[in-house]
């Protein structure tokens, strides 16, 4: 096995220049950079990650704690964090919090103890005490896909990524009406989430524009997953006069309100129109074909590395939050007749850099 005393001879230099290269401790010349580099690559020689960690106090880890890695949409976000973790050399720790706020500050701790440069984390509904533990410890940290409100003083460190949920929502509900719909249902997400407030926000700014009152028994909370949210679709379906079209909030939601909707035997949308935040790979592939929102959920796992990389670099600059874009995908489950399928840009987000919102 080859070692650094090997890669140094083979290329012409000291030891300390090898170390140099490996651990980007000091300027070398490109010319000697790139000896190093051909040495390492024809001697087949592999770095000790843990001598390197010593010599540069960092693992070229990334602590990733996210729940329900196993929806498609989670999956995805892990894929984008995987291949930008992978693209600047760092590897992944990865934990599931289960939504569990106890859960989640004892896993981060853990992650914590395991040295990791940073962490990736997707925020529980009540994230106090994990806030509060990597504020006391400096953790570097991201916060994707829901949002952490920042403290009314002091500054606030943690830099987080989402996509657009009110605006998106807002397109939903519009659309349902423009269909004539004037009793549409919400199947909402776990209640103190951010997207779970945003989206109700933005089912409600929908309603509002189509004129139409807001009427609370209208929506139900599905608590982001399957089960729940088919207790919630037959509860809302129960209503002495029932909903004519219904907005789940997340992919998870969608099965488990077609389940119900199965159940009755009702036909979407003959006998109800369905419209779903969250896209996902077979929402094509059902009949009818489901009207979504789509979030570039790959896109915010690369941004959330680029974020903590930027933020690992310079650890005393303010926090930032990115929102991307999403898509409405146009179908037919809204009760739209079949033709070539179309994809239109919410016009109402934009791509956008600033300090943490509420």
């Amino acid at each position: 096995m080859a070692t650094m005393v090997d890669v140094a001879e083979h290329a012409g230099v000291s030891i300390a220049t090898v170390s140099h290269v490996l651990n980007d401790t000091r300027p070398v010349l490109p010319r000697t950079r790139q000896a190093v580099l051909d040495a390492i690559e024809e001697l087949g020689y592999t770095p000790n990650t843990l001598a390197r960690s010593l010599v540069t106090s960092r693992t070229r880890s990334i602590g990733l704690a996210v729940s329900a890695i196993s929806n498609p949409y989670f999956t995805e976000i892990l894929q984008g964090v995987e291949a930008g973790a992978l693209r600047h050399g760092y590897s992944l720790l990865i934990a599931d919090p289960h939504d569990d706020p106890e859960h989640e500050r004892k896993i981060v701790q853990l992650l914590h103890e395991r040295r990791v440069d940073g962490m990736i984390i997707a925020p529980s509904a009540h994230p106090d005490a994990l806030v509060r533990y990597l504020g006391q410890h400096d953790v570097p940290t991201v916060f994707l896909d829901r949002l952490v409100d920042s403290p009314a003083e002091g500054p606030f460190r943690f830099d987080q990524v989402c996509t657009e949920n009110t605006g998106p929502m807002t397109n939903l509900v519009t659309h349902l009406a423009e269909r004539g719909h004037r009793r549409i249902g919400l199947v909402a997400g776990l209640p103190g989430l951010s997207t779970t407030t945003e989206r109700i926000t933005g089912y409600r700014h929908g309603l509002a524009h189509a004129g139409l009152p807001y009427d609370e028994r209208l929506v139900a909370h599905g608590n982001s997953q399957a089960a729940a949210a088919e207790e919630a679709t037959h509860a809302l379906l129960s209503l002495a006069a029932p909903p004519t079209a219904l907005v789940t909030a997340n992919n998870a939601m969608t099965i488990g309100a077609l389940r119900a909707l199965r159940e009755r035997n009702l036909s979407v949308p003959d006998d109800l129109a369905l419209c779903c935040f969250d896209d996902f790979s077979w929402a094509d592939l059902f009949t009818p074909r489901l009207t979504a929102i789509s979030q570039p959920s790959k896109e915010i796992g690369a941004q959330a590395v680029q974020l903590l990389l930027e933020r690992l670099a310079s650890p005393g600059s303010p926090g930032r939050a990115v929102r991307l874009p999403s898509t409405f995908v146009h179908r037919t489950s809204c009760g739209c007749p079949e033709g070539p399928q179309s994809a239109r840009s919410n016009q109402n987000t934009q791509r956008h850099r600033k300090g943490p919102e509420s």
